[in-house]
């Protein structure tokens, strides 16, 4: 199926990806994973809970972990221009017969919450608390120095619907991959703050998280994280990489949290603002899709993702196969 044309003017403006909340087994190690060795800071901590954000984030958090007895993903979170872009698509989403809900947490003013058609939960606001510019705090900076969140990627099992449904919202394509022998998207890349992607769509039993990114000043600081995490007790959490994505031309490495919750860390990708940009499209056998370098991913970056609260992945209706690491 074709990409769908870009949704340039929706009723609404979604201005970026903004924060995700994890269930955590173990508070204590994941504070000492997200904290201690990928560097991100401490903004609120009670017994059950931590928030976290980068270095160059102003808003209360781009993380919040939450203590519970499974790992999951509770939501995703996204910023709005204002209060009225909220009522706007509170209209969207009931006019597509999905529930929403007006929700209060700490930190925020109004949200508001809601499903996609497939389950992912997500919810919106236009204010959070803002705290002090820190990017220029040099002696907090360690691990990774992490500056901002990035993207998420989520398994879909119909990634042209997921496509179609998330154009609607005003997220536009710049890269997808298809395949060849059905014509259908086996993945595809859209933003809305103008880099390569604030989210993604993997072919896969889904809807789960396959991952959450986190954008770093350069790759240098990815070997540094690599050197740190192998000789702290984190070797067997290295999933994949270093190496240069095809799709998006970013340096990247995957890492596993505790609970098995995979984040990317990323850099180097590029700019997408232009209105009339023209999507890249990647063949789903090209070896240099996934690597540029051509090195094929595990197994367990393709099948291995994170379960959302409330949602039940299923089968892909494509079935098509990308090439895998032996």
């Amino acid at each position: 199926m074709p990409v769908p044309a870009p949704n340039l003017n929706p009723d609404f403006n979604i201005v970026r990806l903004s924060h995700v909340e994890y269930n955590v087994r173990d508070l204590a190690a994941s504070r000492a994973f997200y904290v201690d060795t990928l560097g991100l800071q401490v903004t609120h901590e009670t017994d059950d809970a931590i928030y976290l954000r980068a270095m160059e984030e102003r808003g209360h958090h781009c993380i919040h972990l939450i203590k519970s007895n499974t790992a999951s993903v509770g939501v995703l979170g996204f910023k709005v221009w204002d209060d009225a872009d909220l009522d706007r698509l509170s209209d969207f989403f009931t006019g597509r017969g999905l529930a929403v809900e007006w929700i209060e947490k700490p930190f925020f003013g109004r949200i508001l919450r809601s499903r996609d058609p497939w389950g992912i939960p997500l919810e919106f606001y236009a204010k959070m608390e803002r705290l002090a510019p820190i990017h220029q705090k040099y002696a907090l900076y360690r691990g990774v120095k992490p500056l901002r969140i990035d993207h998420f990627n989520m398994f879909s099992s119909d990634v042209d619907a997921s496509v179609n449904f998330y154009n609607d919202m005003g997220f536009r394509v710049t890269e997808y991959t298809e395949d060849s022998e059905t014509g259908r998207l086996w993945a595809a890349w859209m933003h809305r703050k103008g880099g390569v992607h604030d989210v993604a769509f993997t072919n896969g039993i889904g809807p789960r998280l396959h991952h959450s990114a986190f954008w770093v000043p350069t790759p240098l600081n990815i070997i540094d994280l690599l050197d740190l995490m192998s000789t702290t007790g984190y070797v067997a959490n290295i999933e994949r990489g270093p190496g240069r994505h095809g799709i998006s031309n970013a340096f990247f490495l995957y890492v596993r949290d505790p609970d098995g919750h995979r984040i990317e860390i990323y850099c180097s990708d590029y700019q997408t603002v232009d209105p009339d940009l023209e999507p890249i499209k990647w063949d789903l056998t090209d070896p240099q899709r996934q690597t540029l370098w051509g090195a094929a991913a595990p197994k367990s970056w393709f099948e291995e993702g994170s379960l959302f609260d409330g949602a039940t992945p299923v089968e892909p209706v494509l079935k098509a196969q990308p090439i895998i690491a032996p």
